[in-house]
């Protein structure tokens, strides 16, 4: 079995995804983008990246990794 990806080195490699903004953000744009890719390799995965840096690498995460993280930073 192949491991999944877990970053790709420019976010422009995801092709077709709409980069959304979390409605916490405030107009200094800094911030994270989050999309969800269609296309294989990275279909079902999260992709997150610096909305300073939009042709910057992309961290991927399985919806249950970024559940499981975003409900520890909720707890801090």
């Amino acid at each position: 079995m192949r491991a999944l990806p877990r970053h790709v080195p420019s976010s422009i490699e995801l092709h077709d995804v709409r980069w959304v903004r979390s409605s916490y953000s405030t107009g200094a744009n800094n911030c994270v983008e989050t999309a969800r890719p269609d296309t294989p390799p990275w279909a079902g995965l999260l992709a997150v990246r610096d909305s300073k840096d939009p042709a910057g690498p992309a961290l991927l995460f399985s919806r249950g990794s970024w559940a499981a993280f975003t409900a520890g930073v909720d707890r801090m």
